[in-house]
């Protein structure tokens, strides 16, 4: 289950928005993507999912360059939550949830339950989709994610719109996830939920890696001065840490 790239490269239009990026993905891991705005994080994750074509490069999974797997397939073996929590139809939470099942051609009802009860959405689960918060949208849309299981998950900054409870929550079945065997590749912007629980991190600067290890090693105040241009210290014990940001002036 093995998904990984080879110096790839994605090109938006004019920009080349991804620069020769090589990396093994294992499963059982979570790894996280952090940078700057613009740095390219949401195109890579794009790419590795196959919904970027690559300007050079491939991305492979077992070995097998996605472009010679079947749609269905991938879509079977990795599932993708983008940034968007636009949803095109107007239907109950746990029909939105059930969709998550389609590749598979099959209802599945006891991965959508489970979806539902994980994201906590049992109370919510006959209710539209237009009636939902952004933070309920947002975890309807991981469910349908979860409902597909997947090898891969593929999360592009899916703490952004939840309460800290719900990050928590969800933080928590991710690991649980990767401790049963998946790969989990999210893109974060809080750099306290990197460093505090991914197992691995991924620095990206102006498309191309700036750093790449465990969240020590990627993560330091010299990394972070360089990429954000930010004077930062780590503080607290390891898995609690907290950043503390202090003024160049």
């Amino acid at each position: 289950m093995m998904l990984a790239c080879d110096n790839l490269a994605i090109r938006r239009g004019q920009a080349e928005v991804v620069r020769g990026i090589s990396a093994e993905l294992r499963p059982g891991t979570i790894t996280a993507i952090v940078g700057p705005n613009g740095a390219g994080k949401s195109s890579l994750l794009m790419g590795l999912a196959g919904l970027l074509p690559a300007e050079s490069g491939a991305v492979r999974l077992d070995g097998t360059p996605l472009t010679e797997l079947a749609s269905r397939e991938r879509a079977c073996r990795i599932g993708y939550l983008p940034q968007s929590t636009e949803i095109a139809w107007d239907v109950a939470v746990e029909n939105l949830v059930a969709l998550g099942r389609m590749p598979h051609r099959d209802r599945g009802s006891e991965p959508v339950e489970a979806a539902i009860r994980v994201m906590e959405l049992e109370e919510l689960r006959t209710r539209p989709a237009s009636q939902l918060s952004g933070g309920e949208t947002s975890r309807a849309l991981l469910a349908r994610v979860l409902a597909g299981e997947p090898q891969w998950i593929l999360a592009d900054e899916p703490l952004a719109a939840l309460d800290l409870a719900h990050q928590i929550t969800l933080i928590d079945h991710l690991k649980s996830c990767a401790r049963s065997g998946m790969g989990v590749v999210i893109v974060l912007h809080d750099l306290a939920m990197a460093m505090n629980h991914a197992d691995r991190v991924q620095v990206l600067e102006e498309g191309a890696l700036a750093a790449d290890g465990t969240a020590q090693e990627a993560l330091t105040p010299e990394t972070i001065a360089r990429v954000w241009g930010a004077d930062v210290e780590w503080i607290g014990m390891p898995g609690r840490q907290a950043i503390v940001a202090s003024s160049r002036d």
